[in-house]
C-alpha cells in the first residue's frame, strides 16, 4: 500500500491539490522560481545568511511558553509558540526573509506583495527596507480601513500601498491585483506571496521557510517535558502559512494530532463565513487547485471574518489535502467565540493576540484533551494591529 505523503511532489501537488494553473504570460515567472528555488535555498551561503537574519534580526528562536493559568482552566498542558514576539509582530517575517534572499539571488530589483491583515505587508516592507529594494504592497480597500496602523507602518518603511477596489475589497482582490502587476513586470519583479497559496512552487517554498517554527519546538519541548513530540498542534488557518510552519515537522508523524481552526464568521451557514473546509468545493484560485467557496456555477463567493487575515475564500493546497485525507481535524470558530478567546488569553496570561490567532484559542471549549496531553498552540501574531476592533467589539 502506497504511503500517503503530506509534502508537495515535484509538480507541486499535495494529493489531488496544488499544481500551477496559470495564464501563459505568468509561466516564465513561476518556471524560473520552480527551477531554482530548491537549489538556491540549499546553498550554504544562503542558509548561513538566512539563519543569521532569523537569529539577529527576527529574534529567533521564539520562546515556547507554558500557559499555566490557561492550562489550569482547560485541564491540559498548553504551550504557546510565541511567534508574536518575532520582529514585525507575527510569523510572516520568517517567509519574507527567505524570499527576499531568493529574489536577490535571482537579480530582482523590485518586490510586490499582497496583504490582508497587513502583517505580511509589513514584513515585506521591512525586508525591502533592510535590503534597499523597491516595494509595492496591494491591499483591499476595506482592509486598509480596518488595519490602519499596519498601513502606516508599511508607508513609514518606504513601501507604496495600493488599494484593491474590486470585489469584496479584501485579500482575494489584493492578490488579483498583485498577479496583474507581476504579469506586466515579469523580468525585474519578484512576487512575495505571504501564505501557502498560489501556483507551485509557492505553497512548498513558503512552508519550507515557515518550517523553522516546528523545527524549534522539538528541543524546546525536550527541555520542558522530556519529550520531542506534542500530542496536539493547533493553529488558525486562512491561507495557512502559520499552520504549515508549525505542522511541517509533524506531517508524517501520525501520533501528533493536527488541529486547523478556520473562521466561521457569523456562522458557517450564515452566508457570512470563511470556513473553507465546511463550505468549499474543489476548484482553482490564484493558480492552485484547492478547496474554495464557490457558487453552483463556479463563481467564487465572498468570504467574511472579523479578522482581516482569515477572510480568504480558499485554503492552501497542503491544508486541503490534510482535510480530505483526515490527517488534520478542522474546526470552525465564530467571530464571537474568537473575540472572547482573545479577551480570555489577555486576562489569563497577559498576552493580547491577533484576532486571527484568537480563533485557535477558542477550540478548547470543544477539543477535549487529557490532563497529561501536551498541546502546542501557534500564537502566530500579536494584537496591536487589532486594538481598534477589540475596542469597538467590547466597547472598551
Amino acid at each position: 500500500m502506497k504511503q500517503v505523503s503530506y509534502h508537495a511532489d515535484e509538480q507541486g501537488f499535495y494529493g489531488e491539490f496544488g499544481g500551477a494553473f496559470i495564464p501563459e504570460m505568468l509561466y516564465p515567472n513561476t518556471e524560473e522560481l520552480r527551477k531554482s528555488y530548491l537549489e538556491i535555498t540549499s546553498r550554504p551561503e544562503f542558509q548561513k545568511e538566512f539563519k543569521a537574519l532569523l537569529k539577529d534580526y527576527v529574534g529567533r528562536p521564539t520562546p515556547l511558553f507554558y500557559a499555566s493559568r490557561l492550562s489550569e482552566k482547560y485541564q491540559t498542558k498548553i504551550y504557546l509558540k510565541r511567534e508574536d514576539l518575532c520582529h514585525t509582530g507575527a510569523h510572516k517575517v520568517n517567509n519574507t526573509i527567505g524570499q527576499i534572499l531568493l529574489a536577490k539571488a535571482l537579480g530582482k530589483k523590485r518586490i510586490i506583495a499582497e496583504t490582508g491583515a497587513g502583517q505580511h505587508g509589513v514584513a515585506t516592507a521591512t525586508v525591502c527596507a533592510l535590503m534597499g529594494i523597491e516595494c509595492v504592497v496591494y491591499m483591499g480597500a476595506l482592509d486598509i480601513k480596518r488595519q490602519a496602523p499596519n498601513v502606516a507602518r508599511m508607508k513609514l518603511l518606504g513601501a507604496t500601498v495600493r488599494a484593491a477596489e474590486s470585489g469584496s475589497k479584501t485579500l482575494k482582490d489584493a492578490t488579483n491585483e498583485a498577479i496583474r502587476d507581476w504579469i506586466n513586470n515579469p523580468v525585474d519583479t519578484h512576487y512575495i506571496i505571504g501564505s501557502v497559496v498560489g501556483p507551485h512552487p509557492y505553497p512548498d517554498m513558503v512552508a519550507r521557510f515557515q518550517s523553522v517554527i516546528s523545527e524549534e519546538i522539538g528541543s524546546q519541548l525536550m527541555e520542558k517535558e522530556g519529550r520531542e513530540l506534542p500530542d496536539y498542534v493547533i493553529a488558525c488557518v486562512g491561507g495557512g502559512s502559520n499552520a504549515a510552519g508549525i505542522y511541517y515537522h509533524y506531517l508524517d508523524r501520525p501520533e501528533v494530532k493536527l488541529v486547523a481552526v478556520e473562521a466561521a464568521g457569523k456562522g458557517v451557514d450564515s452566508g457570512h463565513s470563511a470556513a473553507t473546509s465546511a463550505l468549499g468545493k474543489v476548484g482553482i484560485i490564484h493558480g492552485s487547485k484547492t478547496l474554495l467557496m464557490q457558487t453552483g456555477d463556479g463563481q467564487i463567493t465572498e468570504p467574511y471574518s472579523i479578522s482581516a487575515g482569515l477572510d480568504y475564500p480558499g485554503v492552501g493546497p497542503m491544508h486541503a489535502h490534510l482535510f480530505t485525507s483526515k490527517r488534520a481535524q478542522f474546526i470552525s470558530i465564530t467571530d464571537e467565540k474568537a473575540m472572547e478567546a482573545g479577551r480570555e488569553l489577555a486576562a489569563l496570561e497577559g498576552i493580547i493576540p491577533a484576532i486571527e490567532t484568537s480563533h485557535a484559542f477558542a477550540v478548547f471549549e470543544t477539543l477535549k484533551c487529557k490532563k497529561e496531553d501536551v498541546v502546542v498552540v501557534n500564537l502566530s501574531g500579536r494584537g496591536d494591529k487589532d486594538l481598534q476592533t477589540y475596542i469597538d467589539y467590547f466597547e472598551l
